[in-house]
């Protein structure tokens, strides 16, 4: 591109939630880095940026311009509207305001391009109103993204809950799961939650592109399938990712974490984590730690104070300003001492899961905490509380094979003993070791697709291409 000529300029409108923002804060990286595009990030929210959020922005390379929304008010959303509802209307509230930033912006810059999440699609008309290119980034996996593309004709052939069916649904190219294990939302189809997963699921067949935040080598057989789809998927589909960050920003709490995987022995640590908004129960934080104490195994433990809530309840960074080691059974952190780190509330993952020490990452299986365990090439043991985590966690042990699951009880609660068993197993057992060595050949994978003639970077040098030559 000549010096002369204006960049391409798209706008990037994210969902609230860290799960949304860092993948999208990562495309547009890569879009300013490689591809000389300028970038504004408009932020919808429903009150004061939380601090995370803040950090991401904050840390964006100076071409790329945020612009904070004015706030919307959700105060007529019943209290126990779930956390997509409150999504999908802090992002549709705050579109009259993202049409003011696009006349400015398209007065001003070759506006070409809008780029959204699956929970922006009301953002399509507004698009089409200033010519512009629509493209969602699709956040998690192409499984995902096919049940998205599924619904509307599932719905249509049962009329029972997706949990009641008889056998497992194969969706092309994936391994077949259970309607039990699809994402939250559709679980009870009388819900405002199954309406809205429904709307969004028709509205992202009109868009110009998905871009996925997954790689050929990852998901082969699903991603292929798009092309292969007939009248199912007619949207081109690019698959971009892995999407994920290089670093953290907090080096204080890194070096308390980091000095301490500095003295334990190569692969010997279990990293246990939940993610940004991922809590548990008062007796599966107890039995959890009787199951870390009894696996003998080394660990560190990211905690939150558990909640008889919503597992999702930190989800808009609602901290509870209780003590969480108040929780712990009596005389675990003095058993453990030595074997065990916990920490409160946050770790700096990247540096934790890329640390020599660091032998296994037990997660919530949030997507983006699964592909950063892939590129450091850290086997898992996953533990899906919400969202489409469930699916992921099908994926990770049945299809990819680099995870292993422990099973809950009756009464939904995983206990000590099986926790126990699947850490050692993980750790130190044959089944371990065959995920470990299925978990290296992927990090290699990964990291050559993001090469110069990668897949995933000529899939981004394709789409760049439209978005330069769009009048």
């Amino acid at each position: 591109m000549g010096e002369a000529e204006e960049a391409t300029h798209i706008v990037i409108l994210p969902s609230p939630g860290m799960g949304h923002l860092i993948p999208l804060a990562e495309f547009a990286k890569r879009l300013v880095l490689y591809h000389n595009f300028s970038v504004t990030f408009t932020i919808a929210r429903d009150g004061p940026l939380p601090k995370a959020q803040k950090e991401v922005l904050d840390s964006l390379p100076k071409s790329i311009n945020s612009v904070l929304l004015p706030p919307v008010n959700l105060d007529d959303l019943s209290s126990d509207a779930g956390p997509e509802i409150r999504i999908y209307h802090t992002v549709n509230r705050s579109l009259p305001s993202l049409r003011e930033v696009l006349k400015d912006l398209s007065s001003t810059n070759r506006l070409t391009t809008l780029v959204f999440d699956f929970f922006g699609v009301d953002a399509l008309d507004m698009a089409k109103e200033f010519n512009l290119l629509s493209y969602i980034v699709f956040t998690t996996t192409a499984m995902g993204l096919w049940l998205f593309f599924y619904l509307p004709k599932l719905s249509k052939m049962y009329s029972c809950e997706y949990r009641d069916l008889p056998e497992p649904v194969k969706l092309p190219g994936c391994v077949p799961i259970h309607g039990s294990d699809f994402f939250d939302p559709v679980q009870d189809r009388k819900s405002e939650d199954h309406s809205l997963i429904l709307h969004l699921s028709r509205g992202i067949r009109s868009v110009d592109g998905i871009l996925l935040n997954s790689f050929m080598d990852l998901e082969p057989d699903a991603i292929k399938a798009f092309t292969e789809s007939g009248d199912l998927c007619k949207v081109p589909i690019h698959p971009v990712g892995p999407l994920i960050r290089t670093r953290s920003s907090d080096e204080v709490t890194a070096n308390e974490c980091i000095k301490w995987l500095d003295d334990q022995p190569l692969g010997s640590v279990l990293f246990v984590s939940f993610g940004s908004g991922g809590v548990l129960s008062p007796e599966q934080l107890d039995e959890l730690a009787f199951g870390l104490e009894q696996s003998e195994q080394r660990f560190l433990w990211v905690i939150r104070s558990p909640t008889r809530k919503s597992a999702t309840a930190n989800f808009f960074d609602a901290q509870s300003l209780e003590d969480p080691f108040s929780y712990l059974p009596n005389g675990f952190l003095e058993r453990t001492e030595g074997r065990g780190l916990v920490v409160p509330s946050w770790a700096p993952q990247i540096q934790v899961l890329s640390h020599g020490s660091t032998g296994g990452f037990l997660t919530h299986c949030g997507w983006n905490s699964t592909l950063e365990s892939i590129v450091h090439g850290v086997p898992l043991i996953v533990w899906p509380l919400y969202a489409e985590q469930r699916m992921n966690a099908v994926m990770l042990v049945k299809d990819t094979k680099v995870a292993l699951r422990p099973e809950a009880g009756e009464d939904g609660i995983i206990d000590r003993e099986e926790i126990a068993k699947v850490v050692r197993s993980l750790m130190e057992g044959e089944e371990g070791r065959r995920v470990k060595s299925r978990m290296k050949e992927l990090k290699d994978t990964a990291a050559k697709v993001l090469d110069e003639d990668g897949s995933s970077t000529l899939s981004l040098s394709e789409v760049a291409q439209k978005w330069r030559t769009h009048m």
